[in-house]
């Protein structure tokens, strides 16, 4: 059948008879791949379009002598950011990442970031941008954050860090610079705490290594953190090493961060803090699953060995993943999730790193030994499809939470019409959304990006060559989850990558990221856009067991039915067996067929909360 939804992933407990029932509306939509924009969530989520690249304007500061003033925002919109208002006179700020590497006069060389400021309509619950004046002087909606001027340019803005403590933001730097990739307008060897030679200024330096001399390359590929009131950088995290950051997760502690490289291999690495707050000074560790303790350290007051981190971890023997994307800390069980999102050959690059003391994750072994593969250093070892990974603080235990797939053949024809229902696919953005937080009913998801390292080997149906990436929720009460368990909510437009999804405090939002799609899409799904999908907290609804009664706004009949059932106004249903199953479900209809369930005994649920048993004959 079509790679479709599956009427089983959010529980609906109903016990009629006894003193309440709690049902959960899904809000999972069905696949559609082949599409030239973003998906419409089902009921009862709304999306709206915030922020256009190459569309919205930002205010920018001056810089290379350009005055301040106005411009187009960069595209390839990646990681989202959110930090909460204390103040309470609005929701908070936004973060967005460009990772479009582009020379910009006005913006600034390399990538980027765009901040806006957002509160909630108390009337529709749809988000509202608001105009801001910061300190700088800027005024407006959109504000491109000034890395020139503080902590020189930065390069391929991917991944990053939230806060859940404070809401503080860094911006990852991926692509890995070199001598030889480095094309900046200013190649003078950077000068920590003061810029360059030719009087690029940088004067945001680093406690300990200000006035310490690297080449311009080196100056590249850390954690960036950023102050989005100001739309401003803040400092390049030197002692955390010099690595292709993507994703990484800030502990309740305010002490201990967990940080993911993307790169074959990738290390996983912790950062430790000396005092609760202050990331400048502390200890830097990277995980092996040989050592004693799992976590051996590298000394972060060597500037020579945070330069050259990959080779330092090598030799004291890190476990090597297969591209370590995003990080997140789930609070339901006080655990760290990062997405590997594989890479179909990786043997040669786990080779290179094995030869100087490098450790390969034991997944990866076992993996090759179930394919046949001579070894994971060999040629005929694939990792097509990638998995999500968990780690237990009190074991520092990694394993694999959730396998990607299933495997197929690349020489099978599966076509739309027999592709599996569930595939998942490169896994890469990962982050957790806690619905209805501080409620009995309060549950936490996690939130997963697709996106695909290619086509082939059932990333996309047989027929098709365009990506097309899907956005998931996996419940994180599932102990030993399977790919049916994950909750499809939306994809993305032809040629996009889906990215960024982060939930906003009060559970009700999912902030995404639809990245670099086809020129092609009508406007303005053929743009980098940020979106909203908003509603998470009407999909778990109590309800008492009389509201299981015909009420006066909503009713359906007849009651019992066999074929064609009516409700009294267009709505939106869904159709539940007691057991949890959905099995059916209508959209802005008066009508539902019913003829092909089996008789029973069900639950009709429609979008405004109201349920009541249904009975087919």
């Amino acid at each position: 059948m079509m790679k479709r939804l599956l009427f089983t992933a959010v529980t609906l407990i109903a016990m009629i008879g006894s003193a309440a029932a709690q049902i959960y509306f899904d809000p999972e939509v069905e696949a559609n791949l082949i599409t030239n924009r973003v998906q419409l969530p089902a009921s009862p989520l709304d999306m709206q379009v915030l922020f256009i690249g190459n569309f919205d304007k930002v205010q920018h500061t001056a810089i290379y002598g350009n005055p301040a003033g106005e411009t187009e925002a960069k595209q390839w919109h990646d990681f989202i950011g959110f930090t909460p208002d204390t103040t309470g006179q609005s929701m908070g700020w936004v973060s967005v990442n460009h990772e479009r590497q582009e020379t910009n006069d006005l913006i600034g060389d390399g990538g980027g970031m765009t901040v806006f400021q957002v509160a909630r309509d108390p009337d529709t619950d749809s988000l509202i941008i608001l105009d801001q004046t910061l300190n700088d002087g800027r005024q407006g909606k959109f504000f491109n954050v000034d890395f020139v001027n503080t902590v020189g340019e930065t390069g391929m803005n991917c991944g990053g860090v939230i806060s859940p403590v404070d809401g503080r933001i860094w911006t990852a730097e991926e692509w890995f610079r070199s001598p030889t990739n480095i094309s900046d307008r200013d190649q003078s060897r950077f000068v920590i705490g003061e810029g360059t030679v030719n009087g690029q200024l940088a004067p945001v330096g680093f406690d300990g290594f200000d006035g310490d001399t690297i080449e311009k390359y080196q100056n590249y590929n850390y954690m960036v953190e950023i102050d989005p009131r100001q739309a401003v950088a803040v400092r390049k995290q030197y002692n955390w090493g010099r690595q292709p950051f993507e994703g990484g997760a800030v502990m309740p502690d305010n002490k201990t961060v967990y940080l993911g490289a993307d790169a074959t291999p990738g290390y996983f690495t912790k950062f430790e803090a000396d005092v609760a707050g202050d990331f400048t000074k502390g200890k830097t560790y990277v995980y092996s699953h040989v050592a004693p303790t799992k976590w051996i350290e590298i000394d972060n007051t060597d500037l020579d060995k945070m330069l050259n981190f990959g080779s330092e971890a090598a030799a004291v023997g890190a476990t090597m993943f297969n591209r370590i994307e995003w990080v997140a800390y789930t609070a339901s069980d006080n655990s760290v999730y990062f997405t590997e999102t594989g890479r179909d050959r990786p043997g040669s690059r786990f080779l290179r790193w094995d030869t100087l003391g490098a450790e390969i994750a034991p997944h990866h072994i076992a993996r090759a030994t179930a394919q046949g593969a001579d070894s994971v250093t060999s040629g005929d070892y694939w990792d097509y499809y990638g998995r999500i990974m968990k780690y237990d603080p009190s074991t520092n235990e990694v394993s694999v939470h959730l396998e990607g797939g299933p495997f197929i053949e690349d020489s099978v024809a599966w076509g739309l019409g027999d592709y599996p229902d569930k595939h998942l696919s490169n896994p890469d953005g990962l982050s957790s959304i806690t619905v209805l937080p501080g409620t009995p009913r309060e549950r936490q998801y996690l939130v997963i990006c697709e996106d695909l390292n290619g086509t082939s080997y059932g990333r996309m149906p047989k027929p098709l060559t365009n990506r097309g990436c899907e956005l998931f929720l996996l419940d994180m009460t599932i102990q030993n989850p399977t790919l049916d368990d994950l909750i499809r909510i939306t994809t993305t437009p032809f040629g996009a990558e889906v990215t960024g999804a982060v939930g906003t405090p009060d559970g009700k939002t999912l902030l995404v990221n639809s990245q670099h799609p086809s020129s092609s899409n009508p406007f303005p799904f053929n743009n980098s856009l940020t979106f909203a999908i908003t509603g998470f907290d009407r999909f778990a609804t109590s309800l008492e067991e009389n509201q299981f009664e015909e009420g006066a706004s909503f009713s359906i009949y007849p009651n019992p039915v066999a074929r064609m059932l009516y409700m009294n106004k267009v709505t939106d249903v869904a159709i539940f067996t007691l057991d949890g199953k959905r099995v059916k479900t209508a959209s802005n209809t008066d009508h539902i067929d019913v003829q092909d369930l089996a008789s029973g005994v069900y639950v009709i649920k429609n979008i405004e909360g109201e349920a009541m048993k249904l009975i087919i004959e």
